[in-house]
């Protein structure tokens, strides 16, 4: 069942939230490999990610699936209902053209973010459709990659 989390803004600088899309196996952060992940988990990652959203005039919605699907869907919704997208894709960010081309069908920014810095992991991480279509990468620094991957959005929509 997917996962639905909204917060909002006092002073806006964006009138649509940012959504933040993550996709497999992340609902285990904290849990899975923390020697590779960290140990915060999803939870502590949105509620901080949504504190930095307000403090900065702006609003995340915060969504998780492990279904390719389900983060398709909510990429095509962004397209009127977000003012950007930030995506960890997971593991379909190496193996999902769905994903790549719902993404390069937005015309707001988006940011990839890969929590471990996936060029000193498996060759098979190596490469990522995303990427591609992405505004922007952030990848190797910890789950502080997302609020990195919200400045940059904000930084764009306010130009």
């Amino acid at each position: 069942m997917a996962k639905r989390a909204t917060k909002s803004a006092a002073k806006p600088i964006a009138t649509k939230p940012v959504y933040v899309l993550n996709g497999p196996n992340l609902n285990l952060l904290g849990q899975r490999e923390p020697e590779i992940y960290g140990r915060a988990t999803l939870a502590d990652v949105e509620k901080s990610l949504a504190a930095r959203a307000k403090a900065l005039g702006a609003s995340v919605l915060c969504l998780q699936s492990n279904h390719e699907g389900d983060l398709v869907t909510w990429i095509q919704e962004a397209r009127t209902m977000a003012g950007g997208v930030i995506i960890n894709a997971g593991a379909y960010s190496h193996t999902s053209i769905a994903i790549h081309d719902a993404l390069a069908m937005l015309d707001i920014p988006v940011v990839e973010v890969h929590i471990s810095n996936i060029y000193k992991r498996e060759s098979f991480r190596h490469h990522s459709h995303i990427s591609s279509v992405a505004t922007g990468l952030i990848c190797g620094l910890g789950v502080k990659g997302y609020e990195l991957a919200l400045e940059a959005i904000l930084a764009d929509i306010s130009k």
